[in-house]
């Protein structure tokens, strides 16, 4: 019995949180109905507060599910460069590319940062930045990069590509801001290699 319990309050999660996805994209976040919302799915106001606690734990929950998947496509990208340093200029380019999709645009980069703060702060950058710890320190050991400190550069770097994403969110003409914004993160991180690209 309670495992059926478990498994129904992991459905209602999951139901919940595919209804806000759809939603914030469609009416961003302040205009987005709960009412609507848990209707929508067959549940009620209850059920979003048992899981989420509000409006805003549902929304952190969203953030937390998409901005995960923007990391995992951008660590694919890197993957596919074909080497450490190439991998991260490309994983970081691939993550201020999903600044023009409209979901990650309105939910990860508008409404996000103006609901739950500084995304700096949030569970789904916190594993990313790790994961360019790690490819900073294996690129400091094979001589690639200056031997600087490995979390510091990451957290620069990883930064960068955040802030580079917000600012072309936030663009009046993203496409014009992309290449800009892309060609400075590359000059910016090219100065941690010990020889010049």
């Amino acid at each position: 019995m309670a495992k059926r319990r478990v498994e129904t309050m992991e459905e209602n999660r999951a139901k919940l949180i595919v209804a806000a996805r759809k939603a914030f994209a469609e009416k961003g976040y302040s205009a987005a109905s709960m009412d609507e919302l848990t209707a929508e799915v067959g549940l009620t106001r209850g059920a979003l507060y048992h899981n989420f606690g509000d409006k805003r734990g549902l929304l952190a929950a969203v953030v937390d599910q998409i901005d995960s998947e923007m990391a995992l496509r951008a660590q694919g990208v890197g993957v596919r460069a074909g080497d450490d340093w190439k991998g991260l200029l490309a994983e970081g380019a691939a993550y201020i590319e999903m600044a023009l999709v409209p979901e990650v645009q309105r939910i990860v980069l508008l409404d996000g940062p103006a609901v739950l703060g500084d995304p700096s702060k949030w569970p789904s950058q916190s594993s990313c930045l790790q994961a360019t710890r790690r490819t900073v320190e294996r690129l400091i050991a094979q001589k690639v990069l200056k031997p600087v400190d490995a979390e510091a550069a990451a957290r620069l770097l990883s930064g960068a590509a955040l802030n580079a994403a917000l600012w072309v969110a936030a663009s009046d003409d993203p496409q014009h801001v992309l290449p800009k914004a892309i060609e400075t993160f590359h000059a910016l991180a090219g100065g941690l290699l010990t020889k010049p690209a």
